[in-house]
């Protein structure tokens, strides 16, 4: 998987003169939305005297750059930036906070609708995680960190307002994404993300 999308993204930045016609360009977007957690160790670990406080939610800014293709469609490479809200537990002395950051790359097709129209994409894609857990009061147990690199699918829609800005929901599906250390789950991702979007083209 990881050489396929690495084949693809080869081809994208050096070969897209041959093919593209019409308006390429840069774009920028802001996310925010919400995805599947699951902070297993935590969950096994609170008890009596803790309490624990999941987030699913995160924020993302992403930058993009599309070719144009002869069919008017394009082809597309993103580059993101995803702060996940933290997990926590606290209570009876300890604390253990989990904080996660993602750095998603997707190559992806759009149909394009232009300036008053829908456009629809979908792509792939490979995304380098780190979690930093924060651990105090713990016996046995110190601060952790780790970091992995996972396969992801994504797909979206957006309503291009004007030349300048589109407004869509993006949804993407992380494939594999439990971060694990010495048998403790750091933090776990995996699974479906969906956010609103509002992007900025150039």
């Amino acid at each position: 998987m990881k050489k396929i999308v690495v084949a693809v993204l080869a081809v994208l930045l050096f070969a897209p003169s041959a093919f593209a016609v019409g308006e390429s360009g840069w774009g920028l977007g802001v996310k925010l939305g919400y995805a599947e957690n699951d902070p297993k160790t935590m969950k096994d670990l609170n008890g009596a005297g803790t309490s624990l406080d999941e987030n699913g939610a995160y924020f993302s800014i992403e930058g993009q750059y599309e070719w144009a293709l002869q069919d008017a469609n394009k082809l597309g490479l993103r580059f993101g930036l995803d702060s996940y809200g933290e997990n926590e537990i606290k209570g009876g002395g300890v604390k253990w906070t989990e904080e996660t950051m993602a750095f998603p790359v997707t190559v992806y097709y759009k149909w394009d609708g232009g300036v008053k129209g829908w456009s629809f994409f979908g792509g792939a894609g490979l995304t380098y995680i780190y979690t930093n857990a924060d651990i105090s009061g713990w016996a046995g147990r110190d601060d952790e960190h780790k970091s992995k690199v996972f396969p992801h699918i994504a797909a979206g829609a957006e309503y291009r307002f004007t030349e300048l800005f589109a407004l869509g929901l993006d949804a993407r599906y992380n494939i594999g994404a439990k971060v694990k250390k010495d048998g403790a789950v750091l933090s776990d991702r995996s699974g479906f993300g969906a956010a609103l979007v509002g992007r900025f083209y150039f």
